[in-house]
Order: C-alpha cells, then structure tokens, then sequence
C-alpha cells in the first residue's frame, strides 16, 4: 500500500529554504464534485454573452494592477525570480486584460457567409468545462494566457497550479473569482496525482503549458474521449549568429535570453550556433556580458538572476553541464560558485550535437557555444531537435536573415529580437513543442467549438 498523501503543500521560497506558506491539497475523490459544480454553473456563465462576461472580467484585470505589488513580492517569495521580473508579470497581466476581451469578443462574433443558395452563420460557442493545468516558471501570467480567454469565450475552469507555486496561483484565482459568479472559477491543488485526475474527469477542454512529457501523457489520457487539448510544451531554442551580425546587440540578446529568470523559460537561448570567423569575438563580448548577470535573491534590487526552483532543477542543470565539461566542452565562464539553489550563469564553448546538454531541455543559466562553417550547417544543426518552439537568427543582410528565418523549423522565429511577436499575435509551438496554440484571434478560437447553422435563402 502506498503512504498516503499529505493534506497540505508547503511552499518554500527557492532563496532561502524558507517556508512561505501552505495550502491544503484538493482530494482526488473531490475533483469529480468540482467539475460537477463547474458544469452546473457554466450554462449561466455562457448566457451572459461575450460583453456581459467582458464588463466582470475586466474588474479582475483592474484589481491585479492596484495589487501589484503585493503580489509580485509573493510571486518572488515563492518562485525566486527578481521583484522587478515579478512586477513586471503581474503588471502585464493587468494591462493586457482588456486587450484580451476585446480580442475575444471580436474572434468570437458570429460570421455570416453566402452563396446564391444558402446563408450560413458561423457560431464559436463554449466548450463547456476547461481544465487548465499551469507551470511554475511564470505562476501569474501562465494562468493569466490560458484562464482569461478560457472564461471569456464562455467555458467554466477548474484550474491547477503548479505545485512549486501554489500560493501565487491560489492568488490568481481568488483575485479573478471575486468579480464572478460562484463556480466558475475553482482551483484544484497537488501533484501529478491531481493533475491525472482532472484531466480524467467529466471536462471537455485541456489547456496545458508544461513539459513535453507531461504534454504526451495528457494528450494519450484525452484520447479516450477525444477531449480537446490545447499544449505549449518544451523548447531548446536556438540563437544563429551570420558572420554579419551586430555582434555587441547579438551577444547582449544571447546573455539575456540565456540567463532571464535563471533560464527558467520555455523559449530560453539554449543552443547558440555562431560563425567561425566571428566566434572567438562573439564569445569574449559574451563573456563580458554575462559578468553583469548577478546571482542572488530576487529581493535584492542588485539580483539579475535567482536561484533554481529547487535542488532537483539545479541538480539537473548541473549534471548537464558536468556531463558536457567531460566530454569536452570548455567553460568560458561560470561553472563555479554554486551554492543552495542558485547556479552561476555559465557559458560553455566547443558545445557538440552529441552531447546531452545539446539536445536536452536544460532549463538554466547555461548558454552553450558551438561554432559552424557556414549557414547550411547552422540551420541542419538548429533544426535537428524535436522541439520546434521558438529561433532567432541574428545577421545585417535582411534577404539573408528572412531566408534562414523560413527554413527554421519552430513556431515562432525573431529576427534580431526576441521571438515575441507584434501585439495580437499567437504563442505557437511546432513539431513537439505544440499541439494547438493560444493568444491572438485565432489562438482564442480554440478556446471555443466551431458551429455552422445554413439556411435557403
């Protein structure tokens, strides 16, 4: 007989090792009767329309920016990063609210299309009860992406936060649920165990980012039924620095995109692919670069890196790195100095494809070097992983830097920036790192379920 579960789960803050606070894990046996209320209150919440919905949710967007920053120091208590990442979350979430319903309420407008015979009206309705099951890496704007489209196109949630940032999560949710009718919003806490459980019950709709592997295991348990899922997974996002590149913005974008939040995100530089005749100075300006990342608690003002989510995470890192280092990689930079959960932003030159570091989701202040002869070799290298989330290339020549930009194989490709798009576009995944996508018009679309109603005209 297994042991039995605890009743509650304790937070710690990654920092320090100290306790913030607990919440009481949802028994497995209660997740049914949470769906069950969910159901029962969706019909109401649906009949409320996409304005009537819009008008009680954007009180939930107003109340997180005049809580702001009470909740971006939980956030930073609980997960680690720095109070100025926290703030800044939290603040985005707030800003883009009404931006989001708007976005909404136009994807969702019934549209009426004709021919000479018949007039047909597209319907987007609710699904009904969406599951949305979150990380930990960003515990107040991950709900925020999934949850808000979720309730505006008329679904009820049942949401479960990561269980590394319960508290954070329990936030969200109390914040958002105020402004609504009861059940519509309802919060499930635990492991794996509980997550399993929900994704088992009576819902129709799974909204996840995670890993990969949690991703595989939600689509086979969703099959059974053919409940819908909509999955960000992983990444290992490469970086293409051309021989042209502006090598000083190349190597400030590379450090950042590396080290931001500990590495800790889903479309972090993991694999950096640079020209030789370029590499020996990209690498000493990254170098420099990384000097400026300082490793401490996120209360600190002076901390531009926090410390992994836990031992596991940095013990994971670490045996990454080790693993390369004796393989052959060469540390630049870093690669000492750890201590409790913190990890020294590291860069790692002579990275090959065979190591694990190489084709592994690191998920850490690590950025790994491998120089390439020409842009047929950057491009097979960047695209020989099952990922597919997000690229950047970097590079002066714009015919040049939009062709390789077409032939990476990922959802989402910046060219001399970050992969985030112009406002109103989707977060898209490819190949294994999605299965369906969100935010934008369309990626709201697939919070709701397709109707054609025809008539002769």
């Amino acid at each position: 007989m297994s042991p039995e579960q605890p009743k509650s789960l304790e937070s710690r803050n990654p920092a320090t090792g100290e306790v913030v606070g607990h919440v009481s894990i949802t028994p497995v046996a209660a997740i049914p009767g949470l769906v069950a209320r969910a159901r029962a209150a969706q019909p109401d919440w649906a009949a409320l329309a996409a304005a009537g919905r819009a008008e009680l949710l954007r009180g939930a967007g107003a109340a997180m920016g005049e809580r702001a920053d009470e909740l971006a120091r939980l956030l930073t208590l609980e997960m680690g990063k720095p109070l100025a990442e926290a703030a800044a979350e939290v603040r985005s979430c707030a800003e883009d609210t009404a931006d989001v319903l708007r976005e909404v309420a136009e994807a969702t407008a019934p549209e009426i299309i004709e021919d000479e015979r018949v007039r047909s009206t597209i319907y987007r309705d609710p699904y009904g009860v969406c599951a949305a099951i979150t990380p930990w890496n960003f515990p107040f704007s991950m709900p925020h992406w999934l949850i808000m489209p979720a309730l505006a196109t008329g679904n009820t949630v049942v949401f479960k936060p990561s269980e590394q940032t319960p508290l954070i999560g329990q936030a969200y949710a109390d914040l958002v649920a105020a402004a609504l009718p009861p059940d519509v919003l309802q919060v499930v806490h635990g492991d794996e165990t509980q997550g399993a459980a929900l994704v088992a019950a009576e819902i129709d709709l799974i909204a996840f980012t995670g890993s990969r592997a949690a991703g595989k295991h939600i689509l086979g348990a969703a099959a059974g039924r053919l409940k819908r899922v909509i999955l960000e997974l992983g990444g290992k996002d490469p970086l293409i620095v051309l021989d042209d590149a502006d090598l000083d913005r190349a190597a400030r974008f590379a450090a950042r995109n590396s080290f931001r939040n500990a590495g800790q995100v889903c479309v972090a530089t993991e694999r950096i692919y640079v020209a030789e005749k370029i590499a020996e100075p990209f690498v000493t300006r990254l170098v420099a670069e990384t000097s400026k990342f300082a490793t401490g608690s996120g209360l600190d003002p002076a901390t531009r890196v926090g410390p992994m989510i836990s031992a596991e995470q940095r013990d994971h890192v670490l045996r990454l790195v080790d693993q390369a280092v004796s393989m052959g990689a060469r540390v630049a930079t870093g690669g000492a100095g750890h201590h409790g959960n913190f990890v020294t932003p590291t860069v790692l030159v002579d990275v090959r494809p065979d190591m694990a570091i190489a084709t592994e989701e690191t998920f850490g202040p690590v950025a790994c070097v491998t120089v390439v002869k020409d842009d047929e070799e950057a491009v097979a290298l960047a695209n020989d992983t099952p990922f597919g989330l997000g690229a950047v290339v970097f590079g002066t020549d714009t015919g040049r830097t939009d062709r390789i930009a077409r032939r990476l194989q990922a959802g989402m490709i910046g060219i001399n920036q970050s992969v985030g798009g112009a406002k109103g576009s989707p977060w898209v995944g490819a190949r294994e790192s999605g299965y369906g996508y969100h935010s934008s018009r369309d990626g709201h679309r697939q919070f709701t379920q397709t109707r054609v109603v025809s008539q002769s005209r």
